[in-house]
């Protein structure tokens, strides 16, 4: 007989969803699938605000997440404008990005992670977690909540606050950098870069030893890779285009403007989950299958531009064992990679002094009633595209988040690491360790769930009618 094992909550992510394995009349896997279990309605309330207030507004949308849709919102508020922001503006809000994407990296490997890593997969669930790992490891677990609240306590020295700041807005920034930030950046840099160089190194040795089935198996699978990219190809974290690179390193696509996502993006829903699956339209759903985020940045990248974050690509790539690293486990090993490319161009912007000083703000009217901005969350590439009437109010929104855009490769991850782990047939009782395991799978891409499930009312939709042999007999499509 059919039955059904869920793994409910999935936990130390954020947000809240459910994992199933499906089993059929034999006990054989049959299909697992990550079901996201809230619901919110952030697209659709939206509607009626001033577009000028999007920036405070979806700054609240996830408490871990809030600079990168203060930016993207931002962004999109430069193009309704059409004002030309600041070059000051502009590297004050790439100095907040690059401090968000620290402070969410060490939050997942340090925070959410390393339980596993560190304290064994077998390790009791009561003590495996950040408090277990304090207990464990102090020093360890010292250093990477000091990391966090190096990037947290930059934010706030920007923004005035390290959650929900409303900080960047269209145009361009409200204050400019403090001397005393300056310096207090400076005189943290060496500790959070020696914090950065001891998790490499005890992360590499995991590697080289007991996390070797894990890159094997959790989530490895060609699939598009999806990011911005800067001139000649460098990693870029705010501003650039977009571009694709398949599983074999070549590029599929380059130079695409975010105003132009429709033409090379769709999303289709499910009804078992609240989030959606964005593809890639050349190829349809579900073929279209691309990732995002730390590990699609190194993917999509030629080069990172600073020395040691350089010298950590060359070896991230030699592990993968060519140009593009297909395993999702190797998201945590990029993560770090990240965290020192962040570190460097945080040290590079603090030694500025433009940033003291200077414009930082433009003043325009309403010039557009349609505008896409595009910014890189730490967990990817993020979408906010406003529709506008002449008063400047929202007749539309729609935001296509990182995690959602990751959704295809979190389920095809999670049926993976099912396959490679559960007995065949699955017996009717499975132990702990096993099951967390396939929570793992997802812990890999850091999901952040309320950033993710705000679609309501007339939802992009796909409806096609085959014969039983297969054969397309109609299409309907929505959105």
């Amino acid at each position: 007989m059919a039955r059904t094992i869920t793994i409910d909550p999935v936990t130390r992510i954020e947000g809240h969803a459910r994992i199933t394995l499906l089993l059929d009349d034999q006990g054989h896997l049959s299909d697992a699938r990550f079901h996201v279990v809230e619901y919110r309605g952030f697209e659709k309330f939206c509607e009626g605000r001033p577009f000028t207030e999007m920036a405070g507004i979806t700054a609240r949308i996830c408490g871990i997440c809030p600079v990168s849709h203060l930016l993207a919102a931002a962004k999109t508020g430069d193009k309704l404008l059409a004002v030309q922001v600041p070059p000051t503006a502009q590297a004050l809000r790439r100095l907040l990005n690059l401090a968000q994407i620290t402070q969410s990296h060490a939050l997942s490997f340090f925070h959410l992670s390393s339980p596993d890593f560190l304290l064994g997969w077998e390790c009791a669930p009561e003590r495996r977690n950040v408090f277990g790992l304090m207990a464990a490891d102090p020093e360890l677990a010292r250093a990477g909540i000091r990391l966090r609240q190096f990037g947290q306590q930059l934010i706030e020295g920007l923004a005035g606050r390290r959650i929900h700041a409303a900080w960047a807005v269209p145009g361009g920034v409200r204050t400019p950098l403090r001397p005393d930030t300056r310096d207090w950046i400076l005189e943290r840099l060496p500790e959070a870069r020696s914090t950065a160089k001891l998790a490499l190194e005890l992360f590499k040795k995991l590697l080289d030893g007991p996390l070797r089935r894990e890159q094997a198996c959790f989530g490895l699978f060609p699939s598009l890779f999806l990011s911005l990219v800067g001139p000649e190809g460098r990693w870029e974290p705010s501003d650039g285009l977009l571009r694709l690179r398949g599983a074999d390193g070549t590029i599929v696509a380059e130079g695409l403007r975010e105003d132009d996502y429709h033409d090379f993006l769709a999303e289709a829903v499910e009804p078992w989950t609240y989030l959606k699956f964005p593809y890639y339209r050349p190829l349809g759903y579900p073929n279209g299958l691309y990732r995002v985020g730390p590990l699609a940045r190194l993917n999509v990248c030629d080069t990172i531009g600073t020395a040691w974050a350089d010298a950590e690509l060359i070896e991230f790539r030699q592990r993968a064992g060519g140009p593009v690293a297909l395993s999702s486990f190797a998201y945590h090993h990029a993560r770090l990679v990240e965290i020192v490319a962040c570190l460097e161009a945080i040290e590079a912007h603090a030694q500025d002094p433009a940033l003291l000083t200077g414009r930082i703000r433009s003043h325009a009217g309403l010039n557009c009633h349609e505008a896409v901005g595009v910014s890189e969350a730490p967990r990817g590439t993020l979408f906010h595209h406003y529709r506008v009437d002449e008063h400047g109010l929202l007749s539309g929104v729609n935001l296509i988040i990182a995690t959602g855009q990751n959704n295809l490769a979190m389920n095809r991850t999670v049926a993976q690491i099912a396959r490679a782990y559960l007995p065949d047939p699955v017996p009717a009782e499975l132990p702990e360790p096993l099951l967390n395991r396939i929570e793992a799978g997802i812990r890999c891409f850091d999901p952040c769930l309320s950033c993710s499930t705000h679609a309501a009312g007339a939802m992009p939709l796909r409806v096609e009618l085959r014969g039983s042999d297969g054969e397309l007999l109609a299409e309907r499509v929505r959105g």
